[in-house]
């Protein structure tokens, strides 16, 4: 009787099996062609003929043929285990040379996710005999016996003997082949019309003709002026540098030139010139991934008619706000391992996948080699994550064939020696500017005038500014904390709007959407937010406030003001001193970075040459660019394969869920009236599906574990399930977000 890996019932009630020879041999060829754009297809043959043996054992073949389930085949503590059976079989096969451990790695982790060597791996598979007692009675099967004995991989992984520092890379990509290679063979078995849902996309040929074909759209209908003028100069400077090799690239671009339809071409044309396989672009806040996502399906964020430029049918949404409605069962399975021509995600997502440990965060990786990554906003990558983010980037250039275009208006210094001592690091390599003249660029597209004197001297009081701001038809000012929002708008005229992630999503995209069109009409609206409206939303506003922060902040404010250069002359940035102190920790240390520019060259210019300037300086704050112990756990053990791959999954945190709770607020829709009590009603009677998890999402708030602590102690939230939930009216007010009554500003200094 053949051996059995999976099993499912058909319609009759009969089960079908799916023998065990063909699930391996399925895997190892599909795990051998998605490592083979790195080099690694014997690796991944090897691992994907590897990974099950152990379902050989007959303790697993009586239990697949007696638990007829959808599950059967995963393992758990409640199921014969299997995993062990492939990765001993490696080591034995390699007499424990320290390269069998890559094997180890992937077979052993292949449903847990990838371990720590030392002491988790090791004493697992070297030391615990039920492990090894299960691998001697699989080798006198005389089934498992073929398979045991096929043919090991013959080459060296290719970082080897060149770049220590990259081998857990190439261990991860390995792993991301067998993980999706495995789940894909897995699903075409068992869920057959799933599988059928997945692939057929547009080809990136087809896709670049989309592009040129809205370009040409484009050019017809936007009137000449000298800003749309730069806008085609940089877009033709992109498609120029497209035909480079395969690298680093930068875009340096004030902002209000065009950058993301720009960065499109320049990906567009790289990926068909070299036959890369997609387009990942990674954008640091979810409350403008709606806006990019809009502007690679039409064009732009505010489409006219029949404008178009992507569709949908090219591009897969992987954040937390993407909106169910607009959610395909195609879009979701292509978000599980991002084998679509275009992903849109979250800068958060795209690291924390690189560096995590879990099967789910994993599967993808593969699909990141051979691709185009565009990093909007590159100037806010964590520097506490300097080190292993840039190290990564490196290596999935040099080992990956990976192009990364660093896209930014306030380009950080990345190359070269990077802080001061003892706290340093050596920067990416061989960086390109598309832009052949940045800073002839930025006075070309200089459009504010930007006042600093009131950023020297004696702190502004909160009264006396928001009676000045009060003096503006149309004014933005943007603060350092949800707290000094809340306090300044306290004090604004009525019909100011509030912006803050007090508020939840759902909100926040509506006061964005208000904001625009009284702009638009020319209406009064005065706006008080925090820097959550710096990065890439597209508002215009004559006049903009911001408290002192950093220089890339502030030039990032200044992106809001004039953007469209509409104004008969500059518009107006003033930058103050505000009454509370900077929030400590890499804010503070912007900020005083900015200040000493600010006093040792006695002015502030938004151009690339005090840019560099500021960078150098804040670096030179930082206590540490490595806060997750990359070299001690990922790059010191490397030459011997011991990596703690779950430990620093663990620890690499950029944003630290760890010290944060989400509190699923109250909120009404204004336009639709939708209610998201409906969905928490869903959840507490146990009617929830997918789609009402995806919904939660636009109604939730972050706050510190303390304070969340805090509400419930008081009664103003409950648990539901394993949500947290508001409780009562007042928690969530409309306009302004979470409140509490309690002593003090409870909701402390949030940045955002």
């Amino acid at each position: 009787m053949d051996a059995v890996a999976h099993v499912r019932l058909l319609a009759d009630g009969e089960p079908s099996w799916h023998t065990l020879s063909e699930h391996l041999e399925a895997v190892a060829t599909m795990a051998a062609a998605f490592a083979e754009p790195f080099g690694g297809s014997d690796w991944a043959r090897y691992v994907g003929m590897l990974h099950d043996v152990g379902k050989y054992h007959p303790e697993w073949q009586s239990y697949l043929r007696r638990q007829v389930l959808p599950q059967a085949h995963l393992e758990s503590s409640k199921r014969p285990r299997h995993s062990g059976v492939g990765a001993i079989a490696a080591l034995e096969r390699f007499n424990y040379a320290p390269p069998a451990r890559i094997v180890a790695y992937c077979i052993a982790g292949h449903h847990s996710g990838l371990a720590d060597w030392c002491p988790d791996l090791e004493h697992r598979l070297m030391i615990e005999q039920r492990e090894r007692e299960l691998y001697r009675q699989v080798c006198d099967l005389p089934q498992a016996r073929p398979i045991l004995g096929c043919q090991p991989p013959h080459s060296k992984p290719s970082p080897y003997g060149n770049d220590r520092a990259q081998l857990h890379l190439w261990v991860r990509m390995l792993f991301s082949c067998l993980v999706d290679a495995d789940v894909l063979d897995t699903e075409r078995f068992m869920q057959p019309d799933v599988a059928a849902q997945r692939g057929s996309y547009p080809s990136l040929d087809e896709l670049r003709s989309r592009y040129n074909a809205l370009i040409e759209q484009l050019e017809r209908s936007v009137q000449p002026t000298p800003l749309n003028q730069l806008r085609r100069q940089i877009r033709l400077q992109c498609i120029k540098n497209a035909a480079q090799p395969p690298g680093f690239f930068s875009l340096v671009v004030p902002t209000g030139g065009g950058k993301t339809l720009a960065s499109i071409g320049f990906a567009i044309d790289h990926a068909v010139h070299h036959r890369l396989k997609r387009i990942i672009f990674a954008i640091p806040y979810t409350s403008i991934i709606e806006q990019t996502a809009a502007v690679l399906r039409y064009g732009s964020d505010t489409p006219s008619p029949g404008m178009e430029l992507f569709g949908s049918d090219a591009i897969v949404e992987h954040h937390s706000n993407l909106d169910p409605e607009e959610e395909t069962l195609r879009s979701r399975l292509a978000a599980e391992n991002w084998d679509a021509p275009i992903i849109v995600t979250t800068t958060v997502q795209l690291f924390e996948s690189l560096f995590g440990c879990r099967p789910s965060q994993l599967r993808k990786l593969h699909n990141i080699a051979r691709s185009v990554i565009i990093l909007d906003e590159a100037q806010l990558l964590p520097a506490e994550h300097l080190r292993p983010l840039l190290s990564v980037l490196q290596g999935l250039v040099d080992y990956f064939g990976c192009t990364v275009l660093l896209m930014t208006a306030t380009l950080p210094v990345l190359e070269g020696t990077i802080g001061s001592p003892p706290v340093q690091l050596q920067g990416i390599k061989g960086v390109r500017a598309i832009i052949e003249n940045p800073s002839e660029l930025a006075q070309k597209l200089d459009r504010v005038e930007l006042v600093v004197d009131r950023a020297r001297g004696t702190p502004l009081p909160w009264e006396e500014l928001a009676r000045e701001l009060g003096g503006y038809k149309q004014v933005l000012c943007i603060v350092n904390s949800r707290k000094d929002c809340r306090d300044l708008h306290r004090l604004m005229p009525e019909g100011t709007f509030h912006l803050s992630s007090l508020q939840c999503g759902q909100e926040r995209s509506w006061i964005i959407q208000q904001v625009k069109e009284r702009l638009r009409r020319g209406e009064p609206v005065r706006l008080v937010s925090t820097q959550l409206i710096e990065a890439g939303v597209d508002i215009d506003f004559p006049v903009v406030y911001r408290a002192m922060a950093g220089l890339d902040s502030i030039a990032q404010a200044a992106g809001r003001c004039n953007r469209e250069q509409r104004l008969p002359t500059k518009g107006k940035v003033v930058v103050f001193n505000p009454p509370t102190q900077v929030p400590a920790g890499v804010l503070r240390k912007a900020a005083d970075a900015t200040a000493e520019l600010l006093r040792t060259r006695g002015e502030l210019r938004l151009d690339p040459e005090f840019y560099t300037d500021y960078f150098t300086a804040y670096y030179r704050r930082i206590n540490t660019f490595d806060a997750a112990n990359f070299q001690e756990r990922l790059v010191h053990g490397a030459e011997e394969f011991s990596f703690a791959f779950r430990s620093f999954a663990d620890e690499f945190r950029i944003v630290d869920e760890r010290v944060h709770e989400s509190v699923v607020v109250w909120y009404t829709d204004p336009v639709t009236g939708f209610d998201s009590r409906t969905l928490i009603e869903e959840i507490r009677r146990g009617r929830d599906t997918y789609k009402t998890w995806r919904m939660l999402q636009r109604y939730v708030v972050t706050l510190y574990r303390s304070e969340v602590e805090q509400l419930a102690r008081s009664g103003y939230i409950e648990r539901c399930g394993s949500l947290w939930v508001q409780a009562i009216e007042q928690l969530y007010v409309p306009g302004v977000g979470v409140q509490f009554d309690g002593q003090g500003s409870w909701f402390g200094d949030f940045v955002v």
